[in-house]
């Protein structure tokens, strides 16, 4: 039994702000708050907030997910994100063949059993897509749904799954299957309409990949997927708040519209984030990094270089969120989507928690991150 006593000086349990609370860290996990700052091992000067939780990571340290899928590429790829405040990452695998998909799940699953802090499953966005609303997907690779992809969907060793489909591709009888299956369906890179998008709603979808990118858009005689989104309370929305996939007047539409709870944020981050790339190769194309955006040379935005902590710090400042909501946004949010129905370890700092935590600087960077009692 390792134990540690964690003074944070300024603290955000993920409801209310305090001062002066002294963490009792036992294995990883909290097992007591009080206000004993007399025997204490280590102290937290910034403000100590619940870790970032982040559903869509592409890449990050200079490695795409998808180019190489190993245990060694998906600690580097969450080492870089660390960085930034994410205590817990779905690494993303875009469209790709069915052999990387073999890799990818390989991967994950290699990495969850040895216990790799911080890898808690596989967001599939692909590759049962769209292909009007491919985005940056390649067309080749877009298929039907085939028992090779439910060999995949089906393993009980890759944690928590997301898969990212377009409904008017899938049959709702398989988003139920996939459900059932425990995984998380999101709609996204999809130009169905609202009933076709409702119709999946009821079959058991549950979310909404990147809200308003690569999605049929709300119109005044056809809602679109938008529409969908906006207005089924139930649903959650995953939003990248960068000024450049969402217009920043959008980002507070979709949240004034969305029950509390029902946005989180997301980074849809690329291989630069954590690096000065200023380019990098996506499939047979070459992506370039302009003042943080990044446009493939076929013209489309490619993901992103947005970080957790930079997303937190746009939603406050741009967004005008408060505080305590843009955190929860970043922490509490996804946490919930992704544990819906279990108990949910993640997303706050009480007792019972896992001690997944970030020290903020004034200015919202990161100074410290810990996953499950340890400094990383």
């Amino acid at each position: 039994m390792t134990q540690t006593r964690f003074h944070a000086q300024r603290f955000f349990d993920g409801q209310a702000f305090l001062d002066d609370q002294v963490l009792t860290i036992v294995d990883g996990k909290i097992t007591g708050i009080d206000q004993d700052i007399s025997k204490v091992d280590v102290v937290a000067t910034g403000l100590v907030v619940p870790g970032y939780i982040d559903l869509q990571v592409n890449g990050g340290g200079g490695i795409l997910f998808n180019d190489s899928p190993s245990v060694d590429n998906l600690k580097l790829i969450m080492a870089a994100h660390a960085r930034f405040g994410t205590t817990a990452m779905m690494p993303t695998l875009i469209t790709d063949t069915f052999e990387v998909m073999q890799q990818a799940a390989d991967a994950i699953a290699q990495a969850i059993s040895e216990g790799v802090p911080g890898i808690v499953g596989v967001h599939f966005e692909g590759p049962h897509l769209s292909v009007e609303k491919k985005g940056t997907h390649c067309a080749d690779y877009i298929r039907p749904l085939s028992t090779d992809e439910w060999q995949i969907l089906s393993r009980q060793d890759i944690g928590q799954v997301i898969v990212t489909l377009a409904p008017e591709t899938v049959s709702n009888d398989d988003v139920t299957r996939m459900v059932e299956l425990g995984i998380k369906v999101c709609l996204g890179h999809t130009n169905a309409d609202y009933q076709t998008s409702q119709k999946a709603i009821d079959a058991g979808a549950s979310g909404f990949t990147h809200l308003f990118n690569a999605m049929s858009p709300l119109q005044g005689r056809e809602p679109g997927v938008v529409g969908a989104a906006l207005l089924n309370n139930n649903t959650s929305c995953g939003l990248i708040v960068d000024g450049f996939h969402v217009d920043y007047a959008s980002c507070k539409l979709a949240i004034q519209a969305k029950p509390q709870g029902k946005i989180f944020l997301v980074t849809d981050a690329m291989p630069p984030v954590g690096t000065d790339q200023t380019q990098f190769a996506l499939y047979d194309r070459t992506v370039y990094v302009d003042n943080g955006k990044l446009t493939s040379t076929t013209g489309e935005l490619a993901g992103s270089s947005l970080d957790m902590a930079s997303a937190v710090k746009n939603t406050h400042q741009e967004l005008g969120i408060e505080l305590g909501e843009a955190i929860r946004m970043a922490s509490l949010y996804p946490a919930e989507y992704l544990y819906q129905n279990q108990t949910v370890i993640r997303g706050e700092l009480n007792q019972g928690k896992q001690a997944d935590m970030v020290v903020l600087n004034d200015d919202l960077s990161v100074k410290e991150t810990w996953i499950a009692g340890e400094k990383v």
